[in-house]
């Protein structure tokens, strides 16, 4: 059997992350948009190698058109399903059934589903058990079960560079920017659930000193809020958020890497 890939090998502040990992993209073409897929796959590089990339759509749809650069220039497999019925979404079977392929041929370590579509939380789920790492990425619309059946899951929003600033919008004040920071460290300051969810965090993973190292708070709450992404409040870094709320004590010890503890104030 496999060794299990755990969660904890992710690579972010909070994580670590093995390069070597082979992950399978599976993308559904009926509910994504080709805007996403610069910044999707490099979001996914950080969890690994993506050796699939399969995409699955009716390709005798105009509405699939936008695709076509990007299949190109990011080596993705089209897989084309046509839609018998109008109104259903065909191609959900067509990736269910791949999955389960690749899942049996035991050449990897996690599968990242590309989709907003409930549909996929049974297979989420099978994946799980068979004791592979799953990634969802999706729009905010996303049904709340098929984020939870994921180990991670990744809103197409935050991703560094969708919705990048055009020049004239970069050339904006220092004023408006630090006022954007000030509004997203009053948000971080007053979101309750977050900041019960970090000091639980911290309380849960800390010494007897009373401080945690910050990559086991990051990894309890994964564990809890597949969802979770410092990102989702302006944050680049877990650190950044946590000392933005005003709440934990941060110490940063040695250098490359640097070891980052938090408690509580």
């Amino acid at each position: 059997m496999r060794e299990h890939f755990h969660f904890s090998k992710l690579q972010s502040e909070t994580n670590l992350t093995d390069k070597n990992t082979n992950l399978a993209i599976l993308i559904d073409a009926e509910n994504v948009s080709p805007k996403v897929a610069r910044d999707l796959f490099a979001e996914i590089a950080k969890y690994g190698t993506a050796s699939v990339k399969r995409i699955y759509g009716d390709w005798t749809d105009p509405a699939r058109k936008g695709w076509k650069e990007c299949l190109l220039e990011y080596s993705i497999q089209p897989i084309q399903q046509f839609s018998y019925t109008t109104g259903k979404n065909s191609t959900d079977g067509a990736l269910i059934i791949d999955a389960m392929d690749l899942l049996y041929s035991e050449r990897f370590e996690g599968f990242c589903i590309v989709s907003s579509d409930s549909d996929f939380v049974r297979l989420t789920t099978r994946i799980r058990e068979q004791g592979l790492t799953v990634f969802g990425f999706g729009a905010r619309k996303t049904p709340r079960p098929f984020i939870t059946a994921c180990d991670k899951f990744v809103y197409f929003d935050i991703l560094e560079n969708v919705g990048a600033p055009s020049a004239a919008q970069e050339a904006k004040s220092d004023t408006i920017v630090k006022r954007s920071q000030n509004t997203q460290e009053r948000r971080a300051l007053t979101d309750s659930r977050l900041l019960t969810m970090l000091r639980n965090a911290v309380e849960a993973t800390s010494e007897e000193d009373g401080s945690a190292h910050l990559s086991r708070v990051g990894s309890h709450i994964a564990k809890q809020a597949p969802d979770f992404d410092s990102r989702n409040y302006g944050f680049k870094q877990l650190s950044a958020l946590i000392e933005a709320t005003g709440r934990f004590n941060i110490k940063r010890v040695g250098a490359k890497p640097i070891q980052i503890f938090v408690s509580s104030k």
